[in-house]
């Protein structure tokens, strides 16, 4: 990477619009994980038709009064915090941080393009994550890439709970902030690495076994913890965690090294 482009890619980074608008992307963050939160405990404790990820968590926000302006603004903001994240895949001078703001970019730009498909009625739920998996499984290498995917989300989850114990998140924040919330970042990062190690899980589970329809989106996975023994307390838990990461989310949007 040329020093030319990282200068021009810390330039726009550091733009009022562009720190405003990431700082607006993070407090969407915090509102969506809220209601994936709800979502989870109903999934827990009720029956719901919704789905506890994230697009189940638009389609929510999109039945609300104003649903349609405040999916258009959630949309704008995942999209100027992925372009901010952007910035910093180029700007950044070390290869880790290179790879880790390209994920982010990855991920923030996903959620936009799923706010959009939600708002104007392209979105019918979560992909077929069993379907997709089963055409990846019909290949020869099908069964091999579905346990790598697999280990690479137990892996990411691992990566969680280890945020979470070492509390490293604080490193993306300006200044410290607060007690309360720093308590609500390590129950969330335990409660989102929990989660994916269960989707993780799943995928290898749909390799070992040759059976596609193992594997599941958070959705799914969350809805299988309901199953087994102590299912409604640890989904519970698992729930009040992601509302815990959606409080530190709207902190992260203040104090974020942005």
């Amino acid at each position: 990477m040329t020093s030319t482009a990282r200068d021009a890619a810390e330039a726009v980074g550091d733009s009022p619009v562009l720190r405003w608008g990431a700082r607006l992307g993070y407090a969407a963050s915090g509102l969506l994980h809220l209601v994936m939160g709800w979502i989870a405990f109903e999934v827990a404790w009720g029956s719901t038709s919704q789905e506890a990820d994230q697009t189940g968590a638009l389609q929510n926000l999109a039945g609300t009064g104003m649903g349609s302006l405040l999916l258009w603004v959630v949309a704008i903001a995942f999209a100027l915090l992925a372009l901010w994240q952007l910035t910093e895949a180029i700007a950044r001078r070390k290869i880790g941080d290179r790879l880790k703001a390209a994920g982010k970019f990855g991920l923030y730009a996903f959620l936009a393009w799923t706010a959009v498909t939600v708002v104007e009625g392209r979105s019918t739920g979560s992909d077929d994550t069993s379907g997709m998996t089963a055409s990846i499984m019909a290949e020869s290498y099908g069964r091999a890439l579905v346990a790598v995917v697999g280990l690479g989300v137990v892996g990411m989850g691992g990566y969680h709970v280890v945020k979470s114990w070492r509390k490293t998140f604080l490193r993306d924040l300006r200044e410290h902030p607060g007690t309360w919330l720093v308590r609500a970042a390590r129950v969330g990062y335990v409660a989102k690495g929990i989660a994916l190690g269960v989707v993780g899980g799943l995928f290898v589970a749909a390799a070992a076994t040759t059976d596609p329809e193992k594997a599941e989106g958070l959705d799914g996975a969350l809805r299988s913890l309901r199953e087994v023994p102590m299912g409604q307390v640890l989904l519970t838990l698992i729930a009040l965690g992601l509302a815990a990461y959606g409080v530190y989310s709207f902190g992260r949007a203040r104090y974020a090294r942005v």
